[in-house]
């Protein structure tokens, strides 16, 4: 059947590629899987070759893609002047959009913002170049996190080699 720690090598390249898939399509928590993957990897050689330095690094680089899922979103809607409601709906839509697949993180955010700036009487104009924002933001936050995500294999990979 093969040996317990080739399972293991499996397992954490599954991680890693589920992860890195991911951080694109929605509902699919992309950097966390990637550094469960890597952080496997990592005890599987009783962490002799990615120490714990490196994967606190990780850690955090983890937690910064988190963190720029729901601000990215919120920062694009204050850039075109939204209203606090609108803030709120854009970092609302996300959160709930993720809960609905492709089509919910893309129209979550858009629809949260827009109905949010509605509540607040902006005019139907005014909402919608809120929503276009923070949906643009919301791109900007993928292509962002893929960057980081490819960063931790990067820095993964280096840690290992040397």
């Amino acid at each position: 059947m093969g040996s317990p720690e080739l399972w293991l090598w499996l397992a954490a390249l599954v991680l890693v590629a589920v992860g890195v898939g991911g951080t694109v399509l929605p509902a699919v928590p992309g950097a966390p899987l990637v550094f469960g993957g890597l952080l496997l990897a990592a005890w599987i050689d009783g962490f002799r070759e990615v120490g714990y330095v490196a994967i606190a690094v990780l850690g955090v680089l983890t937690l910064t893609t988190v963190i720029v899922d729901v601000v990215a979103t919120m920062f694009g809607a204050k850039r075109v002047g939204a209203t606090r409601a609108g803030i709120v709906g854009s970092a609302l839509g996300t959160i709930l959009g993720m809960f609905f697949g492709f089509a919910g993180l893309v129209i979550g955010p858009f629809a949260g913002a827009l109905i949010g700036e509605l509540s607040a009487r902006r005019g139907v104009f005014s909402a919608g170049r809120v929503a276009v924002a923070t949906w643009v933001a919301l791109i900007v936050a993928v292509v962002v996190k893929l960057a980081v995500v490819f960063m931790m294999i990067g820095i993964f990979v280096f840690a290992y080699i040397l």
